[in-house]
């Protein structure tokens, strides 16, 4: 049986090259890049390049598939679960992410779309971004909710709060 690695860096139909734009591997932009410029060819390169190094650095894994985030965008396997970019159309300095996951009931979006959105916005020393948004994709059985967690730690984040240690959380949503 031919199991693919997920560390492989290449030698199997399984990935897409990091190098090169496959629009096919990716998902549709949706709502939140809606009337934004959403990013193709190698601007979308860029960004992801950045995403992968970043969520590398902070730790931000699919603990399912035991990877490193980003690459979920080149995986075959899931051609329409991944991130696309935008950038907002009033204001270049800030990027917008959506993550669509690979399935609607994806209980780790919560966990991988705040930790992307810590690890864009916790290393802004790395990229020409002021404020990077981040949502979850509306097929997710749970967005409205995430999503609501997301904008209340971007609103952390613009009234200059460490993204670190936002915990953009209710007292009634902690586990214990």
């Amino acid at each position: 049986m031919n199991v693919p690695n997920p560390f492989s860096t290449g030698g199997d139909d399984t990935f897409d090259a990091y190098d090169e734009f496959v629009p096919d591997s990716l998902p549709e932009p949706g709502l939140f890049l809606a009337d934004h410029s959403v990013l193709t060819g190698p601007d979308h390169l860029a960004v992801h390049r950045l995403a992968r190094s970043l969520f590398e650095t902070r730790g931000v894994y699919d603990m399912t598939f035991g990877y490193n985030l980003a690459r979920l965008n080149v995986d075959r396997r899931h051609p329409d679960a991944g991130f696309r970019y935008a950038r907002e159309a009033d204001d270049d300095a800030v990027l917008r992410a959506e993550f669509t996951p690979t399935t609607e009931f994806c209980p780790q979006s919560d966990t991988l779309t705040v930790g992307a959105m810590r690890a864009f916005n916790g290393e802004g020393s790395r990229h020409e971004y002021d404020l990077v948004r981040v949502r979850v994709a509306p097929m997710h059985q749970e967005a409205t909710a995430i999503n609501g967690k997301l904008e209340q730690l971007e609103a952390a984040l613009r009234d200059g709060e460490d993204s670190a240690s936002s915990a953009a959380t209710d007292s009634n949503s902690a586990p214990f």
